[in-house]
């Protein structure tokens, strides 16, 4: 049961969500014809991300099986992001620039992943960029926000991605669909632009490897 919710949590970063961002923020594939409204909506998302840079706010994960998670986040566009799971034995997952590190001080499992081939990938880049191999399935208006709705071009089977904007717009969170059905829903709150954020929070090595002391860079 316990490993089962520690490999839910790693949702964040799940393979299945592997377009996760990068499914966000404009494309040129369109699965149906959308309105200039709709892309004017695209736009704005695109620009939203492209000018944040240094952030902090929480987060509340749920998983397909219901079971939620909170933390707290950071971000330093390019390349550097923090999510620090809540509790004493809670998950670790930061972006150095280069790699995606996690930390799971329960299980004491410790993974590595090329930014690039992970959900945070284009949230993190330098210059967002359109990625042709996402489609855009569609944009939904909510009284409140809008709500962008992807598929990878390449790998439909993959599933869905639904990302959630205020009429701002800010980011507010984002829904993963897998090819079973299963959702996993990721909200953000108070999510803000900080000033300078300490350089050591970005900072991830294997702690099992410590001896008596933390990392030196």
């Amino acid at each position: 049961m316990t490993q089962t919710t520690d490999q839910n949590r790693r949702s964040l970063l799940a393979a299945g969500g592997a377009g996760l961002l990068a499914a966000v923020i404009g494309a040129p594939a369109f699965a149906q014809t959308l309105s200039d409204e709709d892309k004017a909506l695209i736009a704005k998302a695109t620009a939203y991300i492209q000018g944040l840079s240094n952030a902090k706010g929480r987060f509340v994960q749920t998983d397909p099986r219901g079971v939620t998670t909170q933390g707290t986040l950071w971000l330093q566009r390019p390349g550097k992001a923090r999510f620090e799971y809540d509790g004493p034995g809670g998950l670790l997952v930061v972006s150095n620039g280069s790699n995606v590190n996690i930390f799971d001080s329960r299980l004491k499992t410790f993974e590595s992943y090329p930014l690039s081939r992970t959900p945070l990938a284009l949230l993190l880049a330098r210059e967002v960029r359109l990625d042709r191999g996402v489609k855009i399935t569609g944009v939904r208006k909510l009284a409140d926000g809008f709500t962008i709705v992807a598929q990878d071009a390449r790998r439909q089977t993959l599933g869905r991605l639904e990302m959630n904007f205020s009429s701002e717009p800010e980011l507010i969170g984002w829904t993963i669909s897998d090819v079973k059905g299963g959702q996993t829903r990721v909200r953000l709150s108070g999510l803000e632009k900080v000033g300078a954020i300490d350089s050591k929070l970005f900072v991830l090595t294997d702690p099992r490897r410590r001896v008596g002391k933390g990392p030196t860079g």
